[in-house]
């Protein structure tokens, strides 16, 4: 079985063996979910501030890890059986597909491509994508103001390609192997903006609000997607019922608010985001 100790699985079993049924008729069926694991191991990011950070004692904290540890407790799984584990941008699909996480919440963006190889449950949150410049230049107002300039993007996503193709700005396109690369290239001089997710930018803003200006022009809609093996729909339909409870208790806005209020009130925000279904692609 892919996922570590099955529970459904195993009761199953059991139950075949004391009413003397074949056990592969008990499982007959049986659509294989992580629902059925007794652990669970989630990738995060470790170098996003306020969405999954590494805290210089062993663990990592922000508002993905805690959006992670609460729809884990309400797939059923007790905290201390959960593990969150780092994942970037470019590994995240391989570490899902081999098995090494059973769950992604990690700032993913739902997209037509990676809905081929990953089943997504949500969005938990629609971000905006916007531009983070140094606080002098005070030049860039909006994405079209980017044109002829040098823009950076994490290995593994498509944020400056939506600029450069999807909105066909002239830019000078950089890869880095993270967003905090990116944002010390900035730092540097050695780009001139870094473009992604208001989220991702509004940690890393909170960081240092002197060396940096947050444009605030936001162009696109990012939805948050939690990373599910391919086809897992008994997973995928329990996490967006996870989703909704926490939205409706109080929990999505209290986080948010938590996180990101101080930095951006408008990041704070309290309606369901609309699902995008669970039928595999």
């Amino acid at each position: 079985m892919r996922f570590r100790h099955g529970r459904a699985a195993a009761a199953a079993l059991a139950a075949a063996a004391v009413i003397g049924l074949p056990a592969c008729s008990a499982v007959l069926g049986e659509e294989e979910s992580l629902l059925d694991a007794d652990t669970l191991t989630v990738g995060v990011k470790t170098d996003q501030p306020n969405l999954g950070l590494e805290d210089g004692s062993g663990g990592i904290t922000g508002f993905d890890v805690d959006v992670a540890f609460y729809i884990a407790d309400r797939l059923g799984f007790a905290a201390e059986d959960v593990e969150v584990t780092g994942v970037t941008s470019a590994d995240r699909e391989e570490k899902l597909i081999s098995g090494e996480v059973d769950m992604v919440v990690a700032t993913y963006s739902i997209t037509p491509a990676r809905k081929t190889q990953v089943t997504f449950g949500g969005p938990y949150y629609v971000a905006k994508q916007d531009v983070l410049v140094r606080a002098e230049d005070t030049d860039v107002r909006g994405v079209r103001d980017l044109e002829d300039r040098s823009v950076c993007q994490g290995e593994g996503s498509y944020s400056a390609v939506r600029i450069s193709e999807g909105l066909g700005i002239g830019i000078e396109q950089r890869e880095a192997p993270s967003y905090s690369a990116c944002i010390d290239a900035l730092r540097a001089g050695e780009v001139d903006a870094v473009s992604t997710d208001n989220l991702i930018l509004a940690g890393f803003l909170a960081e240092e609000p002197d060396a940096f200006r947050f444009v605030n022009n936001p162009f696109t809609d990012e939805k948050y997607g939690v990373g599910l093996p391919h086809g897992d729909v008994r997973a995928c339909e329990a996490v967006n019922r996870a989703i909704s409870q926490m939205y409706q208790d109080g929990t999505a806005e209290e986080l948010l608010e938590h996180w990101f209020g101080g930095i951006n009130p408008q990041l704070v925000v309290t309606s369901v985001p609309q699902f995008e279904g669970c039928d595999p692609t």
